[in-house]
């Protein structure tokens, strides 16, 4: 059986196929620190369009994510009528990255079938797309004309739903996120964020075809004008490179229904 390492927001995780473990000390915390082995190099560039559909399934972590997920700002970016589909990119460049979230109940984390998730970032520039608020995507007509990197699905029977895009971009004054909204019956439970490790960034940025020519990023986690640096460790995405070059980002979101 091949083992696969997931990248915690904290820790390496070993997992053979459909377990994982992850090793902690006495409060809790990953024993192990990350540190990322992968080159730029190592992943796929240009998008999503020769991506294999047959991608392994996301490992998600039992421990600690399974709590209640804050809530957050749901920002002058988002737009409506947003379109049920997998893959969000509409054929823009970037590091191909599937993000999968798996949504449980957060008092003892069974999967939630049938809520309708969100999910919206910016482009390899930093750019939204959509008829949003100017600083989203300002003189730039063709992506005020596009919904690029913006979608929804609806969670299955494990609780879980993947949007195929790519890595976002920085903008000036936000570590790198994606939003996120989650509708279940009609009622709109969780509007909130979740951030994507330093390190990976810095590797992506500095290394990416895709992502050449920006200047150097002016906000890390930890300056973040929306999460607060003591909370911004929980927000992190899990990550795993898949053999196609492909990244793998997941997150299990609790949610409290009544």
């Amino acid at each position: 059986m091949k083992r696969r390492t997931i990248i915690l927001g904290g820790g390496a995780l070993l997992a053979g196929a459909g377990t994982a473990f992850i090793a902690l000390g006495r409060g809790g915390e990953p024993i192990s620190r990350h540190s990322f082995d992968w080159k730029a190099s190592d992943f796929r560039a240009g998008g999503t369009a020769a991506v294999p559909a047959d991608l392994p399934e996301p490992i998600f972590r039992a421990e600690p994510q399974c709590v209640v997920t804050s809530a957050k700002t749901l920002g002058p970016c988002h737009t409506s009528d947003v379109p049920v589909r997998k893959d969000v990119t509409e054929g823009v460049a970037g590091l191909p990255t599937r993000i999968s979230l798996r949504l449980v109940e957060a008092e003892n984390c069974d999967p939630i079938q049938g809520a309708d998730v969100e999910i919206w970032h910016t482009n390899a520039d930093g750019v939204y797309s959509g008829r949003a608020a100017s600083m989203c995507n300002r003189d730039d007509a063709d992506a005020r004309s596009t919904r690029f990197l913006r979608g929804r699905q609806i969670s299955d029977e494990n609780g879980v739903v993947s949007f195929l895009t790519v890595y976002p971009g920085w903008y000036s004054g936000r570590a790198v996120h994606v939003h996120l909204r989650i509708i279940v019956e009609d009622r709109e439970l969780l509007v909130s964020q979740l951030l994507f490790d330093d390190a990976l960034s810095d590797l992506v940025y500095e290394g990416h075809p895709d992502y050449a020519g920006r200047p150097q990023r002016n906000t890390m986690n930890g300056g973040d004008s929306v999460f607060s640096a003591s909370e911004a460790a929980q927000f992190i995405l899990d990550f795993e490179r898949l053999d196609p070059g492909v990244l793998q980002a997941s997150y299990t979101i609790g949610l409290v229904r009544s």
